[in-house]
């Protein structure tokens, strides 16, 4: 009996990225100077950029797919790879974390986050899962003599532990009432089924594990420790490359394997959503680190991205736009933090103006958007997003999420308050480097020309 080759097009990005991650770790062992595996991976990027718009098909039977949705996410998480692997080149040789796996892992990490936003079935959306998240745990503890960044580490290794065990009894439920892991048979089976208690568990449960992921509340516990722990390089990868993998899983499994129980999922994830905002906005407010204040401002993200799922095409095609303009406006807010050396503290940032005008400059560029002030790309993204949500009829909860973001106002335009109201209480001092200046150029850049022009970036 003859076994057809499957087509290996549609995962052509994918194998790039997985061959070019065993590359560098042999690269690691000739090579001591590992600036070059920094621009190995950007040309990777470029790449699999590339090979993307030819990839389009299904293939292992239908269990993977690459369409424009998947799509759309791969550059993002591309993007994400790009201004990391720009912000870290000096950070990480400063923070002597300069390991030669730490490129490697980020590809590894990329593409598990690829691998999941082409899965259709829950199969493959693991096998990514587990190689995205294992790679970031590594990348959380890479600072090996740091004990903060051992305990991120360790943190988040445990607590994604859980979230996958849940994961796997929600699948497992799954599997047990459909006898099959292929969304598109199991959205059959259960058009023809009644909802049933086990039906709801299993639901829930998959909810729950990719809540975990995108640090939605309640299960957004270790984001601060993890996003303060971790080299401030990774804590950005973090906070944009596995959201938005969590939030394309989001989008495809519900849409795609649980349609016919639209109104029970929905009024889940809007709970969800509200509790989120809240959490995140009201928490940030007494931050007094500001990477745990932008975990906080992750979270509250979070909720305002999760509505986009529940208000149809329309609303994941904003949540799109959405993810791709926080990818700059976060990063480019954390490479001001890789910037200033040692400047984690609020208060670190008082007077910076006078001192480091420029740098204050692009702070405030990126608290403005990240607020969604006009003429931002904040702006854009949340203005798309929330009048996806009013049109799918939503608008009370539009509501709700206008008022959490005038109080996320606070927290952000607190450390502008800070760079140009008050006097300075010491000296701040910075560590610039071409690559990072670059990241920020790119970054700034972004913000106002999507501001500017958002057609840019609007899909649909």
């Amino acid at each position: 009996m003859n076994i057809p080759f499957p087509d290996l097009t549609p995962v052509l990005p994918e194998i790039i990225m997985t061959v070019a991650a065993m590359v560098l770790l042999l690269l690691d062992l000739v090579l001591k100077n590992k600036a070059p595996l920094a621009f190995l991976t950007m040309g990777v990027a470029v790449l699999v950029f590339l090979a993307i718009p030819g990839s389009a098909g299904d293939t292992f039977g239908g269990m993977f797919v690459s369409d424009n949705y998947s799509a759309n996410f791969k550059n993002i998480f591309l993007v994400n790879l790009v201004l990391t692997a720009l912000i870290s080149l000096k950070y990480i040789q400063r923070e002597k974390a300069e390991h030669g796996e730490y490129y490697s892992l980020l590809l590894f990490a990329t593409a598990g986050m690829m691998l999941m936003a082409s899965a259709r079935d829950f199969i493959i959306l693991y096998l990514g899962l587990e190689l995205m998240a294992l790679s970031t745990y590594v990348l959380a503890g890479v600072k090996r003599q740091d004990r903060r960044s051992n305990e991120a580490a360790i943190k988040y290794f445990l607590l994604g532990a859980f979230s996958s065990a849940i994961l796997l009894y929600g699948i497992s439920l799954l599997y047990g009432m459909t006898t099959t892991t292929d969304m598109l048979r199991i959205a059959e089976q259960l058009r023809q089924a009644e909802v049933s208690p086990v039906l709801l568990l299993s639901m829930i449960l998959i909810a729950v594990a990719f809540s975990f992921k995108i640090a939605a509340a309640p299960f957004h516990m270790w984001a601060p420790d993890v996003y303060e722990g971790a080299p401030t390089s990774i804590t950005a990868f973090m906070s944009v490359g596995p959201k938005a993998a969590g939030f394309a899983v989001i989008g495809r499994v519900f849409y795609t394997a649980f349609p016919s129980m639209q109104p029970d999922w929905t009024a889940v994830l809007i709970g969800i959503a509200i509790l989120t905002m809240a959490v995140g906005n009201v928490l940030a407010l007494v931050q007094t680190n500001i990477k745990r204040m932008l975990a906080y401002s992750s979270i509250a993200h979070a909720g305002y991205i999760l509505l986009g799922v529940v208000a149809g095409p329309e609303g994941l095609n904003a949540m799109i736009t959405y993810l791709f303009i926080y990818a700059f406006m976060n990063i480019g807010a954390f490479g001001v933090v890789i910037l200033l050396d040692k400047g984690d503290d609020i208060s670190d940032y008082e007077g910076l103006s006078k001192s480091h005008p420029l740098v204050a400059a692009l702070m405030l560029v990126f608290m403005f958007s990240l607020t969604g002030i006009p003429p931002t790309a904040g702006f854009i993204g949340k203005f798309n997003l929330f009048m996806a949500v009013i049109n799918a009829g939503y608008t009370w909860v539009a509501i709700v999420a206008v008022i959490f973001s005038s109080v996320s106002a606070y927290y952000y335009l607190r450390i502008v308050r800070n760079m140009y109201m008050k006097e300075m209480t010491g000296t701040a001092s910075i560590s610039p480097s071409p690559t990072l200046g670059l990241a920020l150029l790119i970054t700034v850049l972004m913000v106002f020309a999507i501001g500017f022009m958002p057609y840019m970036v609007l899909i649909g």
